[in-house]
């Protein structure tokens, strides 16, 4: 075996070249200059003229054929950059759910606009799959909660139950179990319009905002997102609103009993486990209690809490982003305004109002073989995430540390470095302010993964390097030690926020309540140690390697919370072993090496579905992607396998696959907003990603290096961003 391997080994060496046959270059002449790496030396390629004047059947060098790829896909990038501020940003595409609710939330504050309701119900049509039902990830199975809120949505628009999607649609929700079966969520939105009864929903009484913050079930011990979609909604439980409907426009057919003769304790999520005592069945009977209460509450307390609760909203609602710059929080604030006595056209309402309407995103589709315009909701915006990840792309392409849209972009990160005091001042009172968001504005709710990521862009490219940005950069790389967990690790938004047994919690049916350590942050925030000078002798590094050595699968893989999955959690840990300087021939690296090579695909690539965060068996198997093949090819080099065989049909993959536009194409999502609930498609993944493969790859095989290193080597010897310096 290992001398077929080497002889694999060997013939990678010229496997890339065949490529070029099948490339079709563009016959005008090219205005970029040739690529040029660090210190502006040439890389060793043909002029641009040389490349675009060969004919498609040309035979042209693997190096040339990289150097085409390369430069197509920058260009591409460089005239989609925001002209006046610097950013980049795509399309942020989760599923049906968002438009479903979007629809319900108009309805609820009548202001139904014709227009915009005719094309979101083309698109929910457009998205129906032929069983009848809604999936969340594209090739994914219906799923019985998105159907049922497109179902409803659909009726509350008019759609006739009559009709043969719905009638689809309605047999395929009986056949998951009906509207009972759907998420907490779900219910919550039903209940709104009087199709699921309350007492089914569970107990959240608004006094949770009393308790004191350090207490073990603070309102601060749950996820941002968790806090800034509940405080909302305790207002709403207390008060359980209801916007009345026509009879014909209910969803009684959805449920397989009558509504009169259904034993909510008997049904999700309140149905008990066999076993007599555990923490799902203890917080049922809780839930018994606080229901008990919720219908004779202590007036004054009801009061305060809702009063601390307003606070709250009216708090968060400050900027311009909306409650936590996310939706479904967003909706809520405003259902929770008009609980509070707000009208609809009150200014604060309007003004939540039109930071939702900002997430719309109009498209057209096919339906009966024909063009429909359609609406959907992408859930938020990511101009500080997708902005990051491309200048680190951009810098290993060859472009020059002050290249005019490097520094444009750079500026535009320090820009929106935060500096107010957020959420996370609960988990870490000894953090200063100093993060970075992901949307275009959350300054409440800076992440770790943002912030490590634009630390590493800012660290690479020449405005970086000014005393200014050097202070930012020091309190941004302040911030995220100090979210640094007690287990080594980090979580994405606060620290140590890892008490499971919320998890348990009826309202918690989709696991999702907390914000605990990763695998995919902790190699993030190694790699950004190493960008800024610092190596293994720092006293962060030892916790997160003794972290992420417990945290390495049995199989060599590395879980991936945000980003589907195990590829893409290996790739982010294999980057951050590489950067600060663990032997490449570690076992835990020689592990995660053969994994990724044992997932690898026929036609060369790598990709995974998001069934696998179900199940564990499908880690690493599915369709290939661009996005998730560049990650497996970068975490395959980043482990210093550049010259293996694996690597070169990986690159041919890409190759092959890129457009005469210089971009690559993919429906599904590799994202994840939270495991086997909801699933994301960053519509640029497939094209920054790829070309950070392509132009690593380069540079590996034509200087032995990348040029991430170059600059990482730069940056220690000079110690620029280092705090002893």
């Amino acid at each position: 075996m290992k001398l077929i391997r080497a002889l694999l080994d060997r013939l990678s060496e010229s496997f890339v070249v065949s490529v070029s046959e099948k490339l079709e270059l563009a016959t005008e002449p090219s205005n970029n200059p040739p690529l040029r790496l660090v210190l502006d030396k040439p890389l060793l390629s043909a002029s641009a003229d040389t490349v675009t004047r060969r004919s498609p059947g040309h035979s042209i060098s693997q190096v040339d054929a990289l150097d085409d790829a390369v430069r197509r896909s920058q260009a591409w990038f460089l005239s989609r950059q925001d002209a006046s501020e610097g950013y980049w940003v795509a399309e942020l595409e989760a599923d049906t759910t968002l438009t479903s609710e979007y629809l319900m939330l108009r309805r609820f504050l009548n202001r139904v606009d014709p227009e915009r309701e005719r094309k979101a119900v083309s698109y929910l049509r457009a998205m129906q799959l032929p069983d009848g039902g809604w999936p969340i990830f594209y090739g994914g199975p219906s799923e019985i909660s998105a159907s049922v809120k497109t179902y409803f949505a659909l009726k509350l628009s008019g759609v006739s139950a009559d009709e043969p999607c719905m009638l689809r649609a309605r047999d395929r929700i009986l056949a998951m179990g009906g509207v009972v079966c759907a998420n907490v969520f779900t219910k919550i939105t039903l209940a709104l319009f009087d199709q699921y009864d309350w007492k089914g929903v569970p107990s959240m009484p608004p006094e949770i905002m009393l308790l004191p913050k350090r207490f073990y079930f603070s309102i601060y011990a749950i996820s941002y997102w968790s806090r800034a979609v509940l405080i909302p909604l305790l207002v709403v439980f207390a008060k359980q609103p209801v916007c009345r409907i026509p009879r014909e426009q209910g969803i009684d057919e959805l449920y397989l009993s009558p509504r009169a003769q259904i034993h909510y304790r008997d049904v999700p999520p309140f149905n008990k486990e066999q076993r007599w005592f555990t923490p799902h069945n203890f917080f049922v009977q809780l839930d018994r209690i606080l229901k008990l209460y919720d219908q004779m509450p202590l007036s004054w307390l009801r009061e305060k809490a809702l009063h601390e609760a307003a606070t709250w909203i009216l708090e968060h609602l400050k900027g311009s982003g909306g409650l936590g710059a996310i939706y479904p929080a967003m909706a809520n604030s405003i259902v929770a305004l008009r609980c509070l006595g707000y009208e609809v056209d009150d200014p604060l309402v309007q003004k939540a109002l039109r930071e939702i309407e900002s997430l719309e995103v109009y498209d057209t589709a096919s339906i009966d073989d024909q063009q429909v315009e359609t609406l959907h909701l992408q859930p938020c915006h990511s101009p500080i995430w997708d902005t990051a990840l491309l200048m680190n792309a951009l810098i290993e392409t060859g472009m020059p540390q002050d290249h005019p849209s490097l520094q444009n972009a750079g500026a535009y990160l320090l820009s929106r470095q935060t500096t107010t005091v957020g959420d996370w001042k609960f988990s870490s009172p000894n953090a200063k302010p100093g993060g970075w968001y992901f949307q275009f504005e959350n300054e409440f709710y800076p992440d770790v993964d943002d912030s490590a990521v634009v630390l590493m862009a800012l660290s690479k490219v020449r405005i970086g390097q000014t005393p200014e940005s050097q202070a930012s950069i020091r309190r941004g790389m302040d911030w995220v030690l100090a979210m640094q967990g007690s287990d080594g690790g980090w979580g994405a938004y606060d620290k140590d926020n890892n008490r499971i047994v919320f998890n348990y919690i009826p309202f918690a049916d989709h696991h999702a309540l907390l914000d605990p350590s990763t695998s995919d942050l902790t190699g993030r925030c190694l790699e950004m140690l190493a960008a800024l000078g610092y190596d293994q002798t720092h006293p962060a590094v030892g916790p997160a390697l003794r972290f992420l050595r417990r945290e390495q699968e049995a199989d060599g893989s590395w879980y991936g919370r945000w980003g589907v999955n195990y590829i893409y959690g290996t790739w982010s840990v294999l980057a951050g072993l590489r950067a600060i300087g663990v032997d490449l021939s570690d076992p835990a690296i020689s592990r995660a090496v053969a994994w990724l090579e044992s997932k690898q695909n026929p036609d060369g690539g790598w990709g995974e579905s998001c069934h696998s965060y179900g199940d564990p068996a499908s880690s690493g198997k599915g369709d290939s992607t661009p996005s998730q093949t560049a990650w497996a090819i970068m975490g395959l080099m980043s482990a210093g396998m550049a010259d293996a065989f694996s690597v070169a049909r990986g690159i041919q993959y890409l190759l092959r696959h890129q457009t005469k536009e210089g971009s690559w194409e993919e429906v599904r999502h590799t994202g994840t907003g939270f495991p086997r609930v909801f699933y994301l498609r960053y519509h640029w993944y497939c094209q920054y990603f790829p070309l950070w493969a392509l132009a690593m790859y380069r540079n590996l095989r034509t200087r032995g290096t990348m040029r991430a290193d170059e600059v990482r080597q730069q940056v220690f010897a000079s110690g620029c961003h280092r705090a002893d310096h």
